[in-house]
């Protein structure tokens, strides 16, 4: 019983931050219809960002709970900054250009994002465990996980809540579903794509740094840290289908599960059982568990 509820947390916890990276993920491509490789860059970015200052902000005697701001300052300005200069300087130039183009130009800038780590950071990697500390750890089912990791659960819980709202209850939210579905006529009654293309990649920006910025005081960050996190991002946005959040967070528990059944009982296994998955799924669903439903054009 005791491994079955350890199971169950390591899971949960791991499938939360998982699904916000891959929120950050499913959105780009649900509103641009580009598969965003930079993604992984975003997360790096979040988690060294948030790792550094945290550090400097213990050297200067701020208190503990001071490093919560910086783990939103850091994914608010890293999503922002980066995502405005990628979006403006690499892909409004490759928008009516063949997808594969795109593909191929993001994964140019996540390995410049990936050595602009390295130049600037360098290679020691980052211990920012401040915040695990302030909050201690709880007793659960007869072993002690620390407060911190289980804060994730309110994190992925907002953003889910979040960007339900923001689809569905808010002005935003219907332009982004006119362009979703028929672009074209969304340019002809006079909505700014170009406009909502920034706002919704810097939005995703944004998730993808907040991801490796929440999960920084959980690991040693360290160089390439982010290949495993962006690969396993694209198989949660898979899983549950292109462009769906309600897919994403059903991906992120499935493979979130799933990581942690195999870590406990057959640790050998970890990734293969979660790419079976997902080989399964585009077997029986090729567009995914949970795709958005297309509008039939006439």
């Amino acid at each position: 019983m005791q491994l079955l509820f350890t199971i169950l947390l390591d899971g949960l916890v791991y499938a939360s931050y998982l699904f916000i990276v891959a929120a950050g993920l499913t959105i780009i491509f649900g509103v641009m219809k580009i598969l965003n490789v930079a993604h992984g860059g975003f997360y790096a970015w979040g988690a060294y960002t948030a790792a550094y200052f945290i550090g400097a902000a213990s050297e200067m005697g701020l208190p503990d709970w001071f490093a919560f701001l910086i783990i939103a300052g850091s994914a608010l300005a890293v999503g922002i900054v980066l995502g405005l200069l990628i979006e403006r300087i690499v892909l409004r130039r490759l928008y009516d250009h063949e997808e594969i183009l795109i593909v191929l130009a993001t994964f140019g800038v996540f390995l410049i994002l990936e050595d602009l780590i390295l130049l600037i950071f360098g290679v020691n990697p980052y211990f920012a465990y401040q915040p695990m500390v302030a909050l201690g750890s709880v007793e659960m089912g007869g072993i002690f996980r620390d407060v911190y990791s289980l804060t994730l659960f309110g994190v992925a819980l907002l953003v889910a809540a979040g960007s339900w709202w923001m689809l569905t209850r808010t002005r935003w939210g219907k332009l982004i579903t006119a362009v979703i579905h028929d672009r074209e006529m969304a340019l002809i009654v006079g909505i700014n794509v170009r406009r909502l293309f920034v706002v919704t990649f810097c939005a995703g920006a944004v998730l993808g740094a907040l991801g490796g910025a929440y999960i920084a005081p959980t690991v040693s960050v360290a160089p390439g840290f982010a290949v495993d996190v962006i690969v396993l991002s694209f198989a949660v946005v898979v899983i549950g289908g292109m462009g769906s959040i309600p897919g994403a967070l059903i991906g992120a528990l499935l493979v979130g599960l799933l990581r942690a059944l195999a870590v406990h009982k057959l640790p050998e296994l970890e990734l293969f059982v979660i790419f079976l998955v997902m080989s399964a799924v585009l077997i029986v669903r090729p567009e995914g568990l949970f795709a958005p439903a297309k509008a039939r054009k006439i």
